[in-house]
Parts: C-alpha cells; structure tokens; sequence
C-alpha cells in the first residue's frame, strides 16, 4: 500500500487547513464543498475503482487532483495522482464499512448540513437558478442532490474514523520524537504571527425604530392571512437575511441549539404552517413560519428586519468602549477579563475576546488567517501592546458595531521548533499516528469488501504494504 505518510505530506495535511488528504477525510469536500469547481479539459468517464458498492469515477479522482494542486500551501510538496487515488479508495473502504458495522448517519443528519451549503452557494448567484445552469449545467434540484450525497459520504468517513481512532493520544516524547525525525532543512517556514483581541459592542437601538419594525412585520402577517401576499414573495422582497431570503425565506433543518434561544423557543411552539408574531433575537426582529419538524430537528422560514441604529446610538457605544479602554489602560482591569463581561461578540468574548484558528484552536493567527482586510491594515499601523480607539465596523449578519482592538503579540517569520510550534507540532504527530493506525486498519478491513481496481491504476498498489 502507497503510504501517505511521508513527514512533509503530514505537515501539508495538517497546516493547509483548507483540505486534508488523510485518509479517512473527504477530498471531494473541502471548506467549502458546496461550491463546484470548474476544472479544465474534459475527462472521458470511465469507474476506475469499485469497493463493494462504491465505485471511483476517473472525474471523481481528476477533480481531487486538480482540488489538491490548488489547495497546496507554498513550501509543501502537492500529493501525487496515486496517493490522491489512495486517499479515495479508503474512503470507499470506510463507507463499505460502514454499511457492514452499521456506522450510519441520519437523514436528519445530511439534510441540516445540505440546506445550509446550498443556500450558500445559491446566494454566490444571487438565488437566480438560471445562472447556475448557464455556468455549471445543473439545476438547483441537482447540486442539492450532489451536495447531499458528498455530505453523507463525508460524514460516515468522519464517523467512521473517530471509531476507528477513539482514544488516541500523543504525549510529549512521541511530538518530540517526531520534530527529531524531520530533517532540519525540511521543516516548513511558517510566516509570521500576531495575538489580537477585541471587545464588540453593538449599539442599542431606540424603542420607537424597534416598535416600527414590528408593526410593519404585523402588517406582513395581516396580508399573508388574507391573501394580499404570500410569505415567500415577503421575505425576497424585505428580509434582510440575503442567505434565506433567495429562498423565500427558508433556512432548512435545524437541530435544538443551533439557532438563537429565542427563535428556537417561537419555532417549537409553532403548529406546521403557523406563522409568528415578531420574535426579537441579537440579529434583529423575525417573523417566524414552521414548515416541519423531524425528532429533534425543524425547518422554518423567515422575515428578519434589522433595527438599524442612530448617529447618536452609535456614539453612546463608542462613548461606552472609550470609558472601557482607559480603564484598561490604567491597569484597573485586564483585556481578557474585560472582554468576557462586556464584549457583545459571542465568537470571542469566551476567549478573553481573542482571535483563534478554526483548526488548532491557538490564539496565534497568520495575517492571511485574520481574513478581513481593515482589520488586516489596522494592525500594520499598530504597535504591540496598544489598544485602539473605539472604531466602527459593519458586522454581514448584524450591521453596525464598534470595536476596539488589542495588538498584544507577534511572531516573526521562522522555521518550525518545539518552543515556539509545540502545539501545531503535537496536532501533526498526532494525525500521523492516526494516519499509521489507518493504514493498519486498512489492511485487515480489505479481507471484508469486495475490491476491484481498474488495470491502469495497479501502479499505485494501494491494496499492498
């Protein structure tokens, strides 16, 4: 069997964040899976691999190919045809497997996850259909159904792999280990690094603009009950949540807890069909119809309208973060402290209001990581340790905010070393080892399925040691 195993290919897997070719993870799903992506030539479709039944299209691996040239990170080498090959017959392997062990996941499960990737790509085109047939010849009924299938296959290769490894651990001396056994001129160069927090706070709005939106959504209420209108055409023509708006205003399955407290409790109370009074959550006001409940999961749809605030609303927030700096300032309260009671951000204020990486979860972020470009050039006008003015920013769900930011750390440029790297260090040793029980799990499991391997691909011997 051709190892995926070589020590920079596990640095890639791990530090690219955008795609993983261990095995066990989806290539065909990235970040973003949802999104199709064009690829160059055309391939004559052939199944070049069959596991049970599972089978590998040659697009499916030209497609994985052409994904993993493009989400290669600079200084890694890209994985080769026969171990992107590898890569998706073990998924076949652990789907196969699955079926065998009764490894399943739910419909609930696939279909929460599918609504919410579609109306993402869906609002990339603006909800016009007739754009996504111009540029990629399918239907809006056809990339759900992909989308669905990529996403049951994604989500039992990850189930699948943290059965097989539940429990495992690396301790300090197999990271250690493990840094020892890279050569010193192949360690990646990792760019430099910044810790930044902030404290968010969003300006409270007047009670007459918040008493206008709910008599205008009541009045919504009044025309759908006597048939002036229809809540689709409402919510596309003012709701403010551009995602669902495409859609009439739906959002798709939802499970208990993932929406805000108070629009899950109006949803539940609701009858299929029923349709809300104003319901006010963080994002704005909504006004809520239930489409259907499965278990533990409902589908709703909505109008949301955000109370957008004054002048003299933003200045009072502004005055308030002015008034919370200086007392940071003066030493009479830390940061982290400060932005766990006060800031508004929920995505950070748990974090002492500190940034973190979606994969290592460390505070440490490249500039690329931070994503957004103002806050990008805010801090290359900074000096560590300093702590901004109040700045306003506009948040894509929740409008107009402000902010003060805090430039506490930087990391120069460096190859990677075990004081400095000991985390991303224990995350690679770690996927290594899972990757090496993988491989042995492979072997045996491949005594349980039926496997037949297209003559073209033998070279890959990926059915071998």
């Amino acid at each position: 069997m051709t190892k995926i195993n070589g020590l920079l290919i596990i640095f890639l897997m791990f530090f690219a964040q955008e795609i993983s070719f261990a095995q066990g993870q989806d290539t065909t799903a990235t970040a973003k899976p949802a999104t199709p992506t064009p690829t160059s030539g055309q391939v004559v479709d052939k199944i070049i691999a069959k596991v049970d039944n599972y089978i590998i299209l040659e697009s499916d691996l030209q497609k994985a190919f052409l994904e993993a040239q493009g989400q290669s990170q600079e200084g890694f080498p890209v994985p080769t045809r026969c171990e992107v090959f590898e890569s998706l017959m073990i998924n076949k392997l652990m789907m196969a497997k699955a079926e065998i062990d009764s490894v399943m996941v739910t419909d609930a499960e696939v279909i929460i996850q599918a609504d919410q990737r579609f109306a993402m790509v869906m609002q990339q085109f603006g909800g016009d259909e007739g754009t996504l047939v111009e540029i990629y010849g399918k239907t809006g009924e056809q990339l759900k159904k992909e989308i669905e299938e990529a996403l049951r296959e994604q989500l039992t290769v990850q189930k699948m792999q943290g059965k097989i490894t539940q429990g495992l651990a690396v301790s300090p001396a197999e990271v250690r280990k493990f840094f020892n056994s890279i050569q010193r001129d192949s360690l990646p160069f990792f760019s430099a690094e910044v810790t930044v927090g902030q404290i968010v706070k969003k300006p409270e709005v007047s009670r007459e603009v918040k008493n206008d939106i709910v008599k205008q959504m009541l009045e919504f209420k009044r025309m759908i009950g006597t048939g002036e209108s229809d809540f689709a055409t409402l919510a596309k023509q003012y709701s403010q949540d551009p995602a669902s708006a495409i859609q009439g205003g739906e959002l798709g399955f939802f499970r208990r807890g993932e929406l805000a407290p108070e629009y899950e409790a109006t949803s539940l109370l609701l009858k299929p069909g029923e349709i809300s009074d104003p319901v006010e959550t963080t994002f704005g006001f909504h006004m809520i119809q239930l489409l259907e409940r499965r278990g533990n999961t409902f589908n709703t749809r909505h109008i949301l309208i955000r109370p957008q605030p004054s002048e003299s609303d933003i200045l009072k927030a502004e005055n308030y973060l002015d008034s919370l700096r200086a007392t940071i300032l003066d030493k009479k309260l830390e940061f982290a402290k400060a932005a766990k009671e006060y800031s508004d951000d929920r995505n950070t204020s748990d974090n002492g209001g500190f940034f973190s990486d979606p994969g290592s979860g460390s505070n440490r972020l490249t500039l690329r990581t931070l994503e957004d470009p103002v806050l990008y050039f805010t801090l290359d006008s900074m000096k560590i340790g300093t702590i901004t003015k109040p700045m306003r920013f506009e948040d894509e769900r929740e409008g107009t905010k402000v902010r003060i930011l805090y430039y506490k750390e930087r990391f120069p440029a460096h190859r990677a070393n075990l004081n400095d790297d000991y985390e991303k260090l224990k995350m690679a040793t770690k996927r290594k080892k899972e990757e090496e029980l993988l491989n042995s799990w492979f072997l045996i499991a491949k005594e349980d399925v039926f496997i037949d391997i297209d003559a073209a691909y033998d070279r890959c011997n990926v059915l071998q040691k």
